[in-house]
């Protein structure tokens, strides 16, 4: 295999050695160069919402390609930008009806990160520099993200990145949540520990905290009953804004548009991309309060943001994104998960007797299946069953010893059975 290309995430030298190859997708499947068909059980990468290559996103990159392959935002527009703007201001939650296209989720995390301090300096609050995140978050690659994202493996290479950042706890709690089915009942109490942050920093100087309504990259944490609500009331009561990631539980992973619908919790923020354009073309887009674009233009006429990207509002990434809503709507998927979820949330649990098997966390059509680890091998068993699983023919991913499942939206009953079915037998030949 040749070895120009230096793979992100990736053991390359392990790659080189036993390649896995996927040459072409379609519906819920991909095959391999070698003509082997695998079921995705993640989506691509939590992203392939509707489904691979879908007709109606298909043509409709074709055809913008052949009208016009790029148009600058900057001081200029077309017309397409500003119509998929106006869309997806139609899906999200009420108030939120400003948009600002980015070229993926850790752009649009750096974003909104960015918003929130210039937010404050237009509101006279200057001295509102602070960034808390999460342990265990994931925000993305770029120094924003890096920094506020609390997964070790993330950021120990990279320095101590922006400066100003703190972290709250993280609410995994397995003695007291493990095998819970949707919201855990126990840890509410985790999002007091923002109050300690308030307390040591002064809660006059943090500009936001950002969240993932469920964590994806850290293996599926899902907030525990009234956590989410606890967080807004302790945002809202010292002017902090709230931001939510919403990268992978953005387009109908939870059974709603967005997470925070399906919550009943409102962020003043919240980030999204992946499901976008159904992963099609690289996308994210960042959501903001009316009040807070509002805050932005009182100023004296000029540019009020000064940030940007060359291919925000990229041309195809709007005609994808736009036949993407399209075929949303089209088949219900917005809200497709809400109607598998019990489908999915019993074939998930089903699992707790088998082997290896410690914990199981799930909500909409995501499910996280923990395994023990391997003793002096953190890691090895989660990679073990991927690679067993892509041999039987399904994808899934690892993050460690955790399986994470996030197929599709348009996944059948019978897939769910054989995905799950699949990781019961890989569990027999893990060791």
């Amino acid at each position: 295999m040749q070895s120009a290309f230096w793979m992100p995430f990736t053991a390359n030298r392990q790659f080189r050695k036993a390649p896995r190859l996927l040459a072409r997708a379609e519906g819920m499947h991909y095959w391999t160069a070698e003509g082997r068909q695998v079921l995705d059980g993640v989506a691509g990468l939590w992203c392939v919402n509707a489904g691979h290559c879908r007709p109606k996103i298909v043509e409709a990159v074709k055809r913008q390609v052949a009208t016009m392959d790029f148009a600058p935002t900057f001081q200029m527009g077309h017309p397409i930008a500003f119509e998929f703007a106006e869309r997806l201001a139609r899906i999200a939650p009420q108030g939120f009806s400003r948009v600002f296209f980015t070229n993926s989720g850790s752009e649009s995390v750096d974003t909104a990160l960015k918003i929130a301090l210039a937010y404050h300096r237009a509101k006279g609050e200057g001295q509102r520099f602070r960034l808390i995140g999460r342990e265990r978050g994931y925000h993305g690659v770029n120094f924003g993200g890096t920094s506020v994202g609390g997964i070790l493996a993330n950021r120990k290479s990279f320095g101590p990145g922006v400066a100003g950042v703190d972290h709250i706890r993280h609410t995994h709690d397995p003695a007291r949540n493990a095998f819970s089915r949707g919201q855990p009942a126990h840890g509410a109490e985790f999002a007091d520990d923002l109050e300690r942050l308030c307390a040591l920093h002064d809660p006059s100087t943090i500009a936001a905290v950002i969240v993932e309504p469920v964590a994806g990259s850290a293996g599926v944490l899902v907030p525990p009953k009234g956590y989410l609500e606890r967080l807004r009331e302790i945002c809202t009561r010292h002017g902090i804004l709230l931001i939510f990631d919403e990268v992978i539980t953005g387009f109908g992973r939870l059974g709603k548009a967005f997470g925070s619908q399906h919550f009943g919790v409102m962020p003043d923020v919240f980030t999204s991309a992946k499901g976008i354009t159904n992963g099609t073309v690289p996308m994210g887009a960042v959501f903001v309060k009316d009040a807070i674009y509002d805050a932005f233009m009182q100023g004296p006429d000029g540019i009020e943001l000064f940030h940007g990207y060359t291919y925000s509002g990229h041309p195809l990434a709007c005609a994808a994104g736009i036949a993407t809503l399209d075929t949303y709507e089209e088949e219900g998927l917005l809200t497709r998960a809400a109607s598998l979820d019990r489908t999915w949330e019993d074939a998930a649990h089903a699992l707790r007797d088998a082997r290896h098997v410690i914990d199981i966390r799930n909500c909409g059509l995501v499910a996280g299946i923990e395994l023990e680890p391997r003793p002096g091998a953190p890691g090895a068993r989660g990679h073990e069953a991927f690679l067993k699983a892509f041999e039987a023919g399904v994808l899934i991913r690892a993050t460690r010893d955790i399986l994470a499942l996030s197929p599709p939206l348009i996944i059948e009953k019978a897939q769910i059975a054989r995905l799950f079915g699949c990781v019961r037998e890989v569990l027999k030949a893990v060791e």
